[in-house]
């Protein structure tokens, strides 16, 4: 098995689920803006969307998409209890949370990473965002995670989501419930080993 990663993108969210699931697996970096693979393969080879994160499985076939990536992981190391069990209302609320993540904080960072998007377009993004931030924190109050005291892919992504907060000058201090969250996770061992071979801490 194999990640292709960028680092600090969306696709440290599997990156991390593979090591918090205990997979041996490889990685390689990619160079998106000239959609190449550290190794000098074309990534658009590899998937023609041309973003990642890309997953060659041991079959050979490759895998996209973050939200399917995670629930693949999570499913094919039933174990690590980084998802509920397929057809039960527990499953159905992960993916909620998913779907919701991917389209309501995912999205709206798009422009963030894009110097050409006007300005009205990224103000509109940040008060969309602030909104789903807002949310966010009043439903962790209480919880350890998104999902009560279960731990699962979704904490994984919204994890990787709110460190581009960073990137852009969102504090997360105005929210002390979002703050501790970061805290907790990122004092995991697979989100640190993860950060170190990414190269985003030391």
């Amino acid at each position: 098995m194999k990640l292709y990663f960028k680092p600090g993108a969306c696709s440290m969210a599997p990156h991390i689920a593979l090591r918090e699931a205990g997979y041996v697996f490889e990685q390689e970096k990619v160079d998106l803006a000239r959609h190449q693979t550290a190794s000098g393969e074309d990534f658009l080879r590899i998937n023609p969307k041309g973003y990642v994160p890309a997953l060659r499985l041991d079959d050979g076939s490759i895998l996209t998409e973050c939200t399917v990536m995670l629930q693949y992981i999570a499913d094919h190391m039933p174990a690590s209890g980084l998802a509920p069990a397929a057809g039960t209302m527990e499953r159905y609320r992960l993916m909620e949370w998913l779907n919701f993540l991917a389209t309501e904080v995912h999205k709206p960072f798009g422009p963030f990473f894009n110097p050409k998007a006007p300005q009205e377009i990224k103000d509109y993004n940040l008060r969309l965002l602030m909104r789903r931030l807002e949310f966010l924190a009043t439903h962790i109050n209480g919880r350890q995670f998104l999902m009560d005291d279960r731990f699962t892919v979704a904490d994984i992504y919204l994890f990787t989501l709110l460190n581009w907060c960073n990137l852009h000058g969102i504090d997360l201090a105005q929210w002390p419930t979002l703050k501790d969250y970061m805290t907790r996770i990122a004092a995991r061992p697979s989100v640190r080993e993860t950060m170190k071979a990414e190269g985003l801490i030391n």
